[in-house]
């Protein structure tokens, strides 16, 4: 019989740091059996059960969830791994598919509101969005130690004040054990003598790190100061699930704190955002949310609309009786400025551009990377003509957010193609607006720090 750690969190999986909840008893499920096993247990079983299995061709080993056959509101969450052993958690029914999802790739255990280990470093949550290989960044957390079982076990813990529960007598409302170490040695004493169970020094159940000591946490205040927002605004955004902001790292006198890295990614990942793009390249003062480009057409039709209609004697007397002043006729002219502005997908095919801009980069620059014949390509040696980085900063004046996925998908080719780090290609591209974009190039730059790959220290 093998008993493992599982947490049961309020909301998503196992992210809540030990201390935890009992330990439950998975003897009914068939764990030494493999993935497939697991996932028949739920799977085409009945009405509010299901299961499934996938290895993990990457990482190595398989992930499997089922529904406990008893109690249909809970889920058993399995991920092996070769080398560091098997991981059992016991969760909401609800988060299992989540849960098994975000084990994909690389994951192996969540601690502190989505901080990750991969069997190796540990990770701060994913936040960032990179449009090259189409993932989250992964950003690894300072100096980060795995804590294991024993490590937590000093000898002062007793294993016979503790208990493992049977799964029809688990309440998940119910607090959490004050003696959850005395829990921690009953597992360990109860899995020693288990065939192929690894040893405590091996059980990893933790992460330490500097930037999750309790002094170096923020609350609400210094959290929505991260991300250019009031706090009022931050607990709105929290209750009501809104603009990604991600699980607290701690809850400490019921008030959420976060690492301030994590705050930080928060904020790049707003900035980055395509609501943050479009910010970026927003035309200043009261223009109905319009960028730069789709204002300056504003700005055009309004001129054209009002020579059509009031420069124009025969059109100007058809309706000059109702409206007989030359300020009714202005504001008439931008209303229907703002209606072509706001229409310019129709004026082009914007995905039909898009693509059109992408072949035209990987055309423009394929000679000149097929001439390098193998050598390492510089940044100076990457550059578009000018008719193809105009219509490029067409594109991003117009449709920055557009753009920006233009701007990953060409990257991604260009590394594809010809083994071109996306660092290297998106500073060429950027040199190239530099010379021929009509930005201003304080915004231009602004716009490329938050859309081109960020450089992460070390690499």
């Amino acid at each position: 019989m093998a008993f493992h750690l599982q947490p049961l969190a309020n909301g998503l999986r196992t992210d809540h740091p030990v201390p935890g909840l009992p330990f439950v008893d998975d003897s009914h499920i068939p764990l030494n059996e493999g993935g497939e096993a697991i996932e028949a247990v739920g799977r085409n079983v009945a009405q509010g059960m299901w299961g499934r299995f996938d290895p993990e061709r990457v990482a190595g080993g398989w992930r499997a969830f089922t529904t406990d056959p008893t109690h249909h509101g809970l889920s058993w969450a399995v991920r092996y791994h070769p080398d560091h052993g098997r991981t059992v958690l016991l969760i909401r029914g609800q988060d299992a598919a989540d849960l098994h999802t975000e084990w994909h790739d690389g994951p192996l255990l969540f601690r502190a509101g989505g901080y990750w280990w991969d069997g190796t470093d540990w990770y701060r949550p994913g936040q960032v969005w990179d449009p090259v290989s189409e993932d989250w960044e992964r950003r690894k957390a300072g100096a980060a130690l795995a804590v294991t079982a024993a490590d937590l076990l000093d000898g002062h813990a007793v294993p016979k004040r503790a208990r493992v529960v049977k799964i029809a007598e688990f309440d998940a409302e119910a607090p959490g054990p004050e003696n959850w170490f005395d829990h921690l040695a009953l597992w360990a004493q109860l899995t020693r003598d288990v065939p192929d169970a690894l040893p405590a020094e091996k059980c990893v159940v933790n992460v330490s790190s500097p930037e999750l000591f309790g002094d170096q946490l923020v609350g609400v205040p210094e959290m929505a100061a991260l991300g250019g927002i009031g706090a009022s605004t931050l607990r709105a955004y929290m209750s009501r699930n809104e603009s990604s902001v991600p699980a607290p790292q701690a809850v400490i006198g019921g008030r959420a704190m976060w690492s301030r890295p994590v705050g930080l990614d928060w904020a790049d990942a707003r900035r980055r955002s395509s609501e943050g793009v479009r910010a970026a390249m927003s035309a200043p003062g009261d223009t109905d949310g319009l960028s730069l480009g789709a204002e300056s057409v504003r700005q055009r039709f309004t001129k054209d609309f009002f020579r059509s209609l009031w420069e124009n004697p025969d059109r100007r007397k058809w309706w000059v009786l109702r409206h007989r002043n030359e300020t009714d006729v202005r504001d008439v002219a931008d209303d229907l400025a703002c209606t072509v502005a706001l229409s310019l997908d129709r004026i082009l095919p914007l995905d039909a551009l898009s693509m059109t801009v992408r072949y035209a980069i990987l055309d423009d620059l394929g000679q000149a990377l097929h001439d390098q014949d193998g050598a390492e390509v510089q940044e100076h040696e990457l550059r578009l003509t000018p008719q193809i980085a105009k219509t490029l900063d067409w594109l991003i004046r117009h449709h920055p957010d557009t753009a920006q996925r233009t701007i990953g998908d060409t990257l991604r080719q260009i590394e594809s193609r010809w083994n071109v780090p996306p660092r290297v290609a998106g500073e060429g591209l950027r040199g190239s607006l530099e010379m021929d974009s009509e930005l201003d190039a304080k915004v231009l730059k602004e716009y490329l720090d938050r859309v081109l790959p960020t450089v992460q220290p070390g690499s």
